[in-house]
């Protein structure tokens, strides 16, 4: 079991940039693959990145280039470094372990209960 508590949501401006966090529990962190994903009202959950338990990296084209994943398995975290924020990536996000490196959400057993990030125009 994996339990994972995000934080670091907020206001932003566009243009401007926040740094989300997500704590996991247990001490077989290391050996799983984290995502990163986001749902915007109305519409569906969206792989935003992943990383995998020996460092590999993916992330959605919406967020290449603006985004950046990592984790520090030492305090069992993954982070989302936001930059170049839009108002089109308002959303709550939420993140999500699995044994399995992929880009969608079916094969994420474990997720987060989210933390709201809203780019104002």
């Amino acid at each position: 079991q994996v339990q994972l508590v995000e934080s670091g949501g907020g206001l932003v401006q566009a243009g401007g940039s926040l740094r989300l966090s997500c704590a996991a529990s247990g001490r077989t962190f290391s050996s799983y693959n984290m995502g990163w994903f986001r749902q915007a009202p109305g519409k569906e959950r969206e792989f935003v990145a992943a990383t995998s338990w020996s460092h590999s990296i993916q992330y959605g084209d919406s967020v290449k280039g603006r985004f950046t994943i990592s984790r520090d398995n030492a305090k069992n975290t993954v982070y989302l470094q936001m930059s170049s924020l839009k108002p089109e990536d308002t959303a709550v996000y939420y993140c999500a372990a699995s044994r399995l490196f992929v880009v969608i959400a079916g094969p994420y057993p474990y997720w987060g209960q989210g933390t709201q990030v809203t780019v104002s125009s």
